[in-house]
This record gives structure tokens, C-alpha cells and sequence, in this order.
């Protein structure tokens, strides 16, 4: 699904255009981002949970070339599906 087809589906679903419809996945998303950056984690009851990890430097393969490189460390997103989402799929 892209985020065109999500927006129109939240919009048939919510009853709103789908304008206002991308306004609330943008916003959502931009606060998912804030809050992440903010706190580290975001829990959502019933869906999951959004948390933030350090990744640590590591040596990796260019698998064009063969040769190692080195990866440096940074911060990544994980999330986690509560059992509200995972008894769904």
C-alpha cells in the first residue's frame, strides 16, 4: 500500500476528504518524530510500540567489492506490534 492508497482508505473510513485526511497522517507522523526524538519511545495500546536504539559501530562488506568497510554507529527506529495488531495478521 502507498501512501496515497492509505490516505484515500482513511479518508472512505473517517468519513473526510482526503486532504484532511493526509493532514492527519502527516501529523501523526511528525509527532510519532517529535516525541521519539524527545523521550526515545512511544507506546501505542493495542497497536505498539515505537522505541529507539543505538546501533553500534560495526565492520560490514562492500558487496560490490568485497572490501570491509566501517559502519558507524547511529540511532535507528524499532517497533514492536502489541497483540492488538498481531492477533489482526
Amino acid at each position: 500500500m502507498t501512501k496515497a492508497e492509505l490516505v484515500a482508505a482513511m479518508a472512505k473510513d473517517a468519513g473526510v476528504t482526503k486532504a484532511e485526511a493526509g493532514r492527519a497522517l502527516a501529523s501523526f507522523a511528525e509527532n510519532v518524530a517529535k516525541e521519539l526524538k524527545k523521550s526515545g519511545r512511544l507506546g501505542l495500546v493495542g497497536f505498539g510500540t515505537f522505541s529507539v536504539v543505538k546501533r553500534k559501530a560495526r565492520t560490514g562488506r562492500n558487496p560490490q567489492t568485497g572490501d570491509k568497510i566501517q559502519i558507524k554507529a547511529k540511532k535507528v527506529v524499532k517497533f514492536k506490534a502489541g497483540k492488538g495488531l498481531a492477533d489482526k495478521v
